[in-house]
């Protein structure tokens, strides 16, 4: 697998792979204000455990590619009508806003924040796993039998409310708790295991329909 440093410094790699926000919540619950779409500053920074200043300085810097992800500063009437919308009780004539994909970015820019180092790890890991077993071309050999076409459409479905319901309720879970901690994060390694085992063997299930004979029959 790509050591997680490297996405420090590929511009490219980085924006290869912005679109994967789902592992923000893998790593740590991002909290969003009432719009659910966006975070201030001030919660990027509390979500990478950092200062604010670490995250200005940040912006700063990689100003570009962090709009191209969806950064932007709302002034004007446009942010009167946001704060109006979210209820924000905020005198600044400025307020920027990240949309979790820039989210992202931060974490694969971030050099001083343990959370974002592990956004990065996950997210290399979960490339690696995607670019090990490709997704086949839609039109299916004809050989394909309904009933495996039925089970890897379960598989997903599984592996998909596994990612993306299961894994971060844990995740807001962990963040509550206290006395139970330790066995809630057992619990999301275990669902976190049966994803990767369901994804794995859908996995295989493709490669094994790729290599048998056009139109040959399962006895």
């Amino acid at each position: 697998m790509i050591n997680e440093t490297v996405l420090l410094e590929s511009k490219s790699l980085r924006a290869s792979v912005r679109e994967r926000t789902e592992v923000l919540d893998r790593v740590k619950a991002l909290s969003l204000l009432p719009d659910g779409t966006h975070v201030t500053t001030a919660m990027v920074a509390a979500y990478f455990q950092v200062g604010i200043k670490a995250v200005e300085s940040l912006v700063l810097d990689h100003r570009d590619e962090l709009t191209a992800s969806g950064y932007r500063v709302l002034t004007g009437t446009e942010l009167t009508s946001f704060k109006e919308v979210c209820q924000i009780q905020s005198r600044s004539r400025a307020f920027a806003l990240f949309p979790r994909r820039a989210v992202l970015n931060v974490a694969m820019l971030l050099r001083d924040s343990e959370v974002a180092r592990q956004v990065r790890v996950y997210l290399l890991d979960m490339e690696a796993q995607v670019r090990a077993h490709p997704v086949e071309n839609s039109v299916r050999k004809s050989g394909t039998s309904l009933d495996s076409l039925i089970d890897d459409r379960i598989d997903e479905r599984i592996a998909h409310i596994l990612g993306k319901t299961v894994v971060p309720l844990f995740n807001a879970l962990i963040e509550a708790s206290g006395e139970h901690r330790g066995e809630l994060i057992a619990l999301r390694a275990d669902v976190q295991g049966v994803e990767n085992r369901l994804r794995q063997h859908r996995a295989r299930l493709r490669r094994l329909e790729i290599r048998s004979p056009r139109g040959a029959s399962v006895r």
